[in-house]
């Protein structure tokens, strides 16, 4: 099993829920997150001082799939993040050894 987490844009959330239920994504975990890269955040002015917001909101999903579905889940998500500028997020992928459904015990891909 693999676990993917993405960072994204907040507009894009919706599209990417969409597409990912379309190619058989069962369950998906949402966090609002803030952090920079290389977009380094912007400045802002609040009541005629002005300063710099270096972390950034973004959403982060996380999804645990069978190990065929992730090279899928992992493309359907580009795609649908993806615009072009500085600041899409990324997609981190990591092994899962084990998953268990609390309300039955299932274990393994069973539990997904």
């Amino acid at each position: 099993m693999k676990k993917i987490e993405a960072i994204v844009r907040h507009f894009k959330v919706e599209e990417i829920k969409e597409a990912l239920t379309e190619v058989g994504v069962k369950g998906i975990t949402a966090s609002e997150v803030r952090g920079f890269g290389r977009q380094k955040g912007h400045r802002e002015t609040f009541r005629g001082a002005e300063y710099t917001v270096d972390f950034l909101p973004k959403v982060k999903l996380e999804i645990v799939v069978s190990d065929d579905q992730e090279p899928k889940v992992v493309s359907t998500i580009i795609a649908a993040a993806q615009t072009g500028q500085i600041g899409d997020g990324k997609i981190f992928v990591t092994n899962i050894d084990e998953m268990i459904r609390i309300r039955t015990g299932e274990m393994g891909d069973e539990a997904v």
